[in-house]
């Protein structure tokens, strides 16, 4: 049994292995175990060097000790830095994995579904069914354009002919006008006085006998 085998509890030969969701869990528990093991390891790099400090000279020896204490905590840490940074990039590469599985998996039902729907379909009464559809609209769009247009202005006249009737009727137009104004322009003369004119005066003959005798 591998390694990883023994550490996921996998059976042996036969034997069904972890799911993914289970080993991604394991995983999980296995860096929480490991994140405690450097906390502890960090409080005895710690201690070791406080002890290193207070003997100092005075006890060379046993200071000496803990420093020797000390790296070994160190070379233990670091190897469960590696460890952990192992650990990590596993879980991420199966939690993608699992993902993964997971969007295949549904796009296969998709598929699977895509499939006993299209074979429900027959492609020959699809293509009926449109051009039903299609007859249907064009049906639909004539009885409309009938109701809308109006009644009694189907006709089809003679452009020309209208515009050649509309100018006479403009030119009665404007001759009955020109009449009009025509009646209205007549002068009426004053009338004849009914009194006689006055006769010429006598001042005009004695002027003349005047002239005459002198």
């Amino acid at each position: 049994m591998s390694v990883f085998g023994k550490l996921f509890g996998g059976g042996g030969k036969g034997g069904k292995g972890p799911s993914p969701q289970e080993a991604i869990q394991k995983l999980r528990e296995t860096e929480e175990m490991l994140t405690k093991k450097q906390e502890y390891l960090e409080q005895k790099i710690d201690a070791e060097l406080l002890t290193a400090k207070k003997n100092g000279t005075k006890n060379k020896r046993a200071a000496l000790q803990a420093l020797k204490r000390k790296k070994r905590y160190e070379k233990q840490l670091a190897q469960i830095d590696g460890t952990l940074s192992t650990i990590e990039f596993q879980r991420e590469a199966l939690e993608n994995a699992n993902t993964n599985t997971e969007v295949l998996k549904n796009m296969g039902f998709a598929a699977k579904a895509m499939k006993t729907a299209h074979e429900n379909m027959d492609i020959d009464k699809v293509d009926d069914l449109m051009q039903d559809i299609t007859d249907q609209q064009e049906l639909a769009q004539e009885i409309s354009d009938a109701i809308s247009r109006p009644v009694g202005f189907g006709e089809d006249f003679d452009e020309d002919e209208l515009l050649a009737e509309l100018e006479e009727l403009e030119q009665e137009e404007l001759d009955k006008n020109l009449l009009e104004i025509s009646g209205t322009e007549d002068v009426s003369l004053p009338s004849v006085p009914s009194n006689p004119l006055p006769k010429k005066t006598a001042v005009g003959s004695f002027h003349a006998v005047h002239s005459i005798s002198t």
